[in-house]
């Protein structure tokens, strides 16, 4: 599903932010990326969405090349992978609701498919009760949660996640969790960077750690009571 093939990234010609990346994960796999702030984590993330361009390498999604798209064909990559920023990026002026019907309507959606789409994954995010408020008026966790929503909203093939626990509570940190394994049991390949290591060791999950641009270590899956077969 994701390959890197000799991928690196520099930002200017004294500042690599990626060296020599190889990588697969394959489809319907739960990876996490961790290493300390600066390692790369969300550089990585970003070419995996076609944020950004590889200075050397090559990036594929579902057998798509990437690192060779045109710009005008970036959106078309999008509607497979669903992104939860760092900071979430919802729409201030717009209602739950609106935020995460955008998904659909950009994909274009009827209007009474967009609805019955739109509730029912906010009932799954325990959200149907805030559908009319604007993320000002939402806790960090309740925030988080729609950006999940609008993430998962088309049933992506891809989900990234940038540091998605960021300053949550631990009731909180477990039902984004949840949420994750529920897309990656319905068969969506998921992507978490985090600094988070209780995150990471209750997951059993394969880890990816990077250090200075490099992935340094790689821990496949251990077996856990939280593995499901597919």
């Amino acid at each position: 599903m994701i390959q890197l093939h000799n991928v690196s990234l520099a930002y200017q010609k004294d500042a690599t932010a990626l060296t020599n990346i190889n990588l697969k994960i394959e489809r319907g796999e739960f990876v996490f990326l961790t290493g300390p702030s600066g390692a790369g984590k969300t550089t990585l993330l970003r070419l995996l969405y076609g944020a950004l361009t590889p200075t050397r390498g090559q990036v594929l999604i579902d057998g798509q090349n990437v690192s060779r798209m045109a710009a005008s064909q970036i959106p078309l990559l999008r509607r497979s992978v669903g992104v939860v920023f760092q900071d979430f990026k919802l729409l201030p002026a717009r209602t739950v609701f609106e935020n995460v019907a955008i998904t659909l309507e950009v994909l274009g959606w009827g209007r009474a498919d967009i609805g019955k789409k739109v509730m029912h994954v906010l009932k799954q995010m325990g959200m149907e009760s805030k559908l009319n408020l604007t993320p000002q008026r939402l806790s960090g966790g309740e925030q988080q949660r729609v950006a999940l929503a609008r993430a998962l909203v088309n049933d992506p093939k891809v989900l990234l996640a940038d540091e998605p626990t960021g300053n949550l509570d631990d009731a909180n940190k477990n039902q984004i969790l949840n949420i994750f394994k529920e897309a990656n049991v319905r068969g969506t390949t998921v992507v978490v960077a985090t600094h988070d290591r209780r995150l990471i060791d209750q997951s059993h999950k394969r880890l990816i750690t990077l250090c200075k641009g490099e992935i340094v270590e790689q821990v496949e899956k251990e077996t856990g009571s939280d593995d499901q077969t597919r």
